[in-house]
């Protein structure tokens, strides 16, 4: 039992050692831009993707949002799950159409420094999922 609990105890502070040493290590700039595009949200958990990008997982009138940064501080984008019934109906329409047969797994609104505002959609298949992005409108990006 005492190897059990402290088994526990040892990998608990480890986990959290890792924790604070990864947040530890976003660069000021990262943080600065973070607080400068999202003033008053003073509780982001960052994280170091694969794709070299500082995520910013913080929650905004109860939602949770992720906001990619660049190491650079340049803001990527900002995206936040939604619940299949908040696809804007255009939306709805046009994978109706193109995809009826398709089962939707994740919907995400997106706001992207590059891309602008749209909606990504996750459908399920064979192997990796598909994802399709929308403009409001329904038509794809």
């Amino acid at each position: 039992m005492r190897i059990t609990i402290l088994s526990f105890l040892i990998l608990f502070i480890y986990t959290t050692a890792s924790c604070q040493e990864q947040s530890d290590k976003v660069p000021q700039v990262v943080l600065n831009a973070f607080q400068a595009k999202y003033p008053g949200e003073n509780d982001p958990d960052f994280e170091l993707d694969d794709h070299g990008y500082w995520e910013a997982h913080f929650k905004k009138d109860g939602e949770s949002y992720r906001a990619d940064f660049h190491a650079d501080g340049t803001w990527r984008e900002t995206e936040n799950s939604i619940k299949k019934s908040e696809i804007p109906k255009a939306i709805q329409d046009a994978i109706e159409k193109e995809y009826p047969d398709k089962k939707i797994t994740e919907a995400e609104h997106v706001v992207s420094a590059t891309q602008g505002e749209f909606y990504d959609i996750e459908f399920k298949q064979e192997g990796k999922n598909m994802d399709v992005m929308y403009r409001k409108d329904g038509t794809k990006v």
